[in-house]
């Protein structure tokens, strides 16, 4: 019986066997962290035991492995991994049951097979791990007492683990600043196999065929950086990779397989001169690996996003002038990528949104087969396949904190011929999907959410689809586009009836590809069956972003600021309508269209602004901009009263509370209703206010800062880059004091 130490004091005594860099590395660790009371090294090699005492590394040298184990509470097989099951044999007699056995090799399967073959069956004490951690150097010369830190460790626990024992192995990796993760035995040799066990043999075969070479010297002589970076891992030790060569075979055959034929694939596109060919590939691993750079820095393995929390400091005071562009609108960016992949032909993007959620959506048609180059200063070129031509994508999409990729995507791939898998941030993952799940089940889809209606969304391929009349319970420009999108590929007529108007940015841009979409008052139409032809899109200004800058000139005196090439669609002016029935002084100067978009250079001065109660109509206009009108309302005269905005509540957090509470911190009267809220205009002062990782809640204080009476301090700023990532560069631009510091680390 495994003695549950609660892991609240020091185990008496742990073994390691096999005294090299891992073995060397989790002793020292373990007696850096007090994590056990006595370390006790055991190798068939006197001199590297007493090299192990000599350093500090081991309290107490044992070679007699059956001595060494006798009682122990845990022992560490850090030893070759094709010693495991001479080891595993060698330890059995003097193992009682009371002693958990774990190991550190880079090969689970065989490690398995070893326990297996030696005792018959898997012993509930035995819990097999990999710390995904190393040094080409070897040796306990090279043991490291932070080698763990920040690193992860697999463990691939079996059905009949025990979990006591699985705790014990997890708290000591854990306490050695290890990220811990758990999968398959399975899952961990296949994944290996491609992310460790193939670099190594591709560096050790580069090297060993250049080595070969009659120029060899010169070779080597004059090899880049890249070379030396690439070919680093090939000084490894010879042995520990033949065996793991060996014990991982199959799995590592399989992917060298799955490699070879991209080598080719790439090696044909060279010999014919393919550019289109050559680019998409290069391109695809270079956003893939920045993507992917990205999304494991948020959330690898777990489910927990842990990243730096990003700090504003907003000085108060300041001024708001001169004449600034907004990056592109992050709607029509999000739908540019989406209807060009699915285009015939070329599609050029100008003014693309460089920030997290387009490009979250720019990947995942990457990851869908599409080659798209850029961007490149907001320039994408998008070679279309067709409606039928997205392929399966490798694994699940991952979409970050975009609902709008979230919501379109699971209509447009409901009706694909594959299987495909959702998912998001942890933000992403609380969010409402069933307002969108409802609807496609209608039309024969087959999308599966958690039981509570949120992520990630499991949608089954190969469904019929068969159009409907949809009427809107919400009004929803996510909803209506998610619908129409799946119309493409249903037969039949696909309506929407909306409750009140929202932003037509799908509805347009299918006409600007060429697909018929007819509009008759609130009721939206089209028919399946047809195709998209490649256009040139140009993204105008997003009005969603120069939002923060039309409230900054509003409520600043003397300010006077010109805001660039804004979009002024129709179903997207509520800010500008609320302003100025507010009392605000705006003027939209050279109203143009462009790409099929409204576009206009849109003047702000600063005017006295007064309390309204918002016209209902006006919101779904204005649904994003509410967190920064709500700082509008803080510095007008009177009483401001928002209703019937209970979306609020279900965006990128509860914005309604969140607001609420940090103008309350600040001195604003405001009292949140359950579908809106109420402001008293007043003076604002200084604090701390938390974002709650909302982008737009951060950009709205650090606004708030320009008429506070001291400075405010903003915590989890770092999504502000999911849809303004200069946000920052154009404030001090045009006069605001702000700083950003990162400050540790934030669970968002």
């Amino acid at each position: 019986m495994i003695k549950d130490t609660s892991l609240t004091q020091p185990l008496d005594r742990v073994v390691i066997v096999g005294l090299g860099l891992i073995g060397g590395s989790f002793a020292l660790g373990l007696k850096a962290h007090g994590l056990c009371r006595e370390v006790v090294g055991c190798s068939r090699s006197r001199s590297t035991l007493e090299k192990g005492l000599e350093l500090g590394v081991i309290d107490r040298a044992e070679p007699d492995i059956q001595q060494a184990v006798a009682g122990a509470d845990l022992v560490m097989l850090a030893a070759p991994i094709g010693a495991t099951e001479t080891l595993l044999r060698a330890m059995a007699p003097a193992l009682d049951g009371n002693t958990v056995v774990t190991d550190g090799g880079s090969v689970k399967g065989n490690v398995v097979a070893a326990a297996q073959s030696v005792f018959g069956h898997i012993p509930p004490w035995f819990v097999p791990g990999h710390p995904i951690a190393g040094s080409e150097r070897s040796g306990v010369e090279a043991a490291k007492v932070d080698l763990y830190q920040n690193h992860k460790v697999i463990l691939t626990p079996l059905p009949d683990t025990d979990p006591h024992a699985l705790s014990m192995v997890a708290h000591l990796w854990r306490g050695m600043g290890a990220d811990v993760l758990t999968m398959s035995v399975e899952q961990h040799d296949g994944v290996l196999a491609a992310t460790s066990h193939l670099p190594h043999l591709l560096a050790f075969s580069l090297v060993d065929t250049l080595a070969k070479e009659d120029e060899n010297q010169e070779i080597f002589r004059y090899a880049a950086g890249g070379f030396r970076d690439f070919t680093r891992i090939a000084s490894s030790d010879p042995t520990m990779w033949h065996d793991i060569f060996i014990a991982n075979r199959q799995s590592l055959l399989d992917v060298i397989g799955h490699f070879g034929r991209g080598l080719e694939e790439f090696r044909a596109a060279v010999e014919q001169g393919d550019s289109q060919a050559m680019l998409g590939i290069m391109t695809r691993a270079k956003v893939a690996r920045d993507h992917f750079t990205k999304m494991l820095a948020k959330r690898a393995y777990s489910k927990t996003m842990t990243e730096k929390n990003i700090v504003f400091t907003a000085h108060h005071g300041g001024e708001v002038k001169g004449a600034i562009r907004v990056p592109g609108d992050k709607s029509i960016s999000h739908r540019s990528i989406m209807m060009g992949s699915l285009a015939d032909g070329l599609t050029e993007v100008f003014g693309f949104l460089e920030g997290e959620d387009s490009l979250a959506t720019l990947q995942t048609f990457r990851d869908l087969g599409v080659t798209i180059e850029g961007p490149n200063n907001g320039h994408v070129k998008i070679y279309g396949v067709g409606m039928h031509g997205l392929l399966p994508p490798h694994g699940p999409l991952y979409l970050g904190n975009s609902g709008t990729s979230m919501r379109l995507l699971a209509g447009l791939l409901s009706a694909q011929k594959f299987d495909v898998e959702l998912t998001g941030d942890e933000s992403l993952s609380r969010r409402p999907m069933g307002r969108v799940t409802k609807p496609l089940a209608q039309m024969g889809a087959q999308v599966v959410s958690r039981e509570d209606g949120t992520p990630p969304l499991k949608i089954q391929g190969g469904q019929p689809l068969k159009g409907i009349h949809y009427d809107m319970p919400m009004a929803s420009a996510q909803v209506k586009s998610c619908v129409l999108l799946a119309g493409l590929y249903a037969e039949g007529t696909t309506s929407v009836t909306e409750p009140a108007p929202t932003r037509d940015h799908t509805e347009r841009m299918l006409r600007g590809f060429g697909y018929p979409v007819t509009t008759e008052g609130n009721r939206i139409t089209l028919v399946g069956g047809g195709g998209l032809r490649g256009t040139t899109i140009d993204v105008p200004a997003d009005i969603s972003s120069a939002a923060f800058f039309m409230v900054a000139a509003s409520i600043t005196p003397g300010a006077d600021l010109t805001l660039e090439h804004v979009g002024i669609n129709p179903t997207r002016i509520g800010i500008i309508n609320i302003l100025k029935a507010m009392g605000g002084n705006l003027e939209v100067l050279n109203p143009r269209e462009v790409g099929g978009e409204p576009v206009a250079d849109i003047r702000v001065q600063y005017a006295p602004l007064k309390g309204i109660h918002i016209p209902e109509d006006q919101v779904p206009l204005a649904i994003d901009e509410f967190p920064v009108l709500f700082v509008a309302a803080a510095c007008a005269q009177g009483t401001t009263v928002l209703t019937g905005a209970e979306e609020l509540r279900v965006k990128e957090s509860d914005r309604i509370q969140v607001m609420a509470d940090g103008l309350q911190t600040l001195g604003v009267q405001a009292n949140p209703t359950p579908d809106g809220i109420v402001i008293e205009g007043g003076p604002i002062g200084g604090g701390v206010v938390e974002s709650h990782g909302d982008h737009r809640i951060a950009m709205a204080f650090a606004v708030a800062a320009l008429r506070a009476t001291a400075d405010i301090t903003i915590n989890n700023c770092a999504n502000v880059a999911t849809s303004f990532p200069n946000f920052v560069e154009l404030s001090r631009k045009v006069g605001m004091k702000l700083d950003v510091a990162e400050v540790g680390e934030s669970h968002v």
